[in-house]
């Protein structure tokens, strides 16, 4: 992957995780680059090919840290996930790029919209392994992901750090 495509993701990424996507042009992610829209266009054909772009990395950085976190056999696969999340939230003190993009997904292009649900699916499937795989495994998986995403939605918008970790402890908390 080229330089620019790399820091046309970095700016288009922290821009729809800050505004969401309909809020991110090639014009702006151009002018913040210093460069020709025709450039960012080089790159990526359409705003669709960029969102693509976008999810696929993102996905692909979530899933090799999670497996590296995981790696060594003692670190519980619960607590690694949190870490992930809160690590994504407190590194840019914005939403998940694909919760962002999930909660734009009525006016999102149907490949992208497929992506991100691929993403939480595949969010549901890794704990739901963790966890055990059966149908109650599944159902705290997916209830898992959604209170992480929840709780960095509260705390982005209240600016408030404290609400996902309460969020966390509640997850970790014995049964």
């Amino acid at each position: 992957m080229t330089a620019m495509r790399e820091k046309v993701l970095d700016k288009a990424e922290a821009a729809v995780r800050m505004r969401g996507y309909h809020a991110v042009s090639f014009r702006d992610l151009a002018a913040d680059l210093g460069i020709k829209s025709a450039s960012v266009h080089y790159h990526f054909r359409q705003k669709e090919d960029l969102g693509l772009a976008l999810v696929e990395r993102y996905s692909s950085r979530f899933f090799e840290t999670l497996e590296q976190t995981v790696s060594d056999g003692k670190t519980d696969p619960l607590i690694a996930f949190c870490k992930i999340y809160r690590h994504a939230l407190v590194s840019s003190d914005r939403l998940c790029l694909c919760g962002m993009l999930g909660a734009e997904a009525a006016g999102l292009p149907n490949a992208l919209n497929t992506v991100v649900a691929a993403f939480f699916q595949a969010n549901i499937d890794w704990l739901a392994k963790a966890f055990g795989k059966s149908d109650a495994a599944r159902a705290r998986a997916a209830y898992t992901v959604g209170t992480l995403q929840g709780a960095m939605m509260l705390a982005t918008s209240m600016k408030d750090i404290t609400l996902f970790d309460h969020a966390v402890d509640a997850l970790l908390a014995p049964a």
